[in-house]
């Protein structure tokens, strides 16, 4: 496969596809087209914007966008990374990789602003890893 264009899907285009956009597009080649989409995109969240400063990681342009304004002609691979939510239906023909994994916000938990972040650490982290190892070696 020809790795020259990746879409990231999650539900809200907040937290982990976000992410997965800015750290693809700090590690993958210039060359690659790296976007990011949801099916009920919502705003960026503060906690991922936090989690990629720590790094060092450019997030200037981020915002969350609906699946449905990607064209999929030219998108060569498709990462999903909902986990017990119903990821978004892309139409084309895109190969397909499951990266499952929860959403680090736990909205649905009391915790403290630092307890949240480390969620987003942790999501940041497994998606990077997964990045040098996965994506950039297909796209070389």
């Amino acid at each position: 496969m020809t790795m020259d264009s990746v879409l990231f899907l999650c539900v809200a285009n907040s937290a982990r596809s976000q992410m997965a956009e800015a750290l693809a597009r700090h590690i993958l080649p210039s060359g690659v087209t790296v976007q990011s989409a949801g099916s009920k995109p919502s705003r960026v969240n503060p906690f991922a914007v936090r989690a990629l400063q720590e790094k060092g990681i450019p997030f200037e342009g981020l915002h969350s966008k609906s699946v449905d304004t990607i064209d999929p002609v030219p998108v060569r691979l498709v990462v999903t990374l909902c986990d017990e939510e119903s990821c978004p239906v892309f139409l084309g023909q895109a190969e397909r990789w499951d990266w499952a994994m929860p959403d680090p916000d736990r909205t649905h938990e009391d915790l403290t602003d630092e307890a949240r972040l480390a969620f987003f650490r942790q999501a940041r982290d497994r998606i990077e890893a997964r990045i040098h190892e996965e994506l950039a070696p297909a796209a070389s």
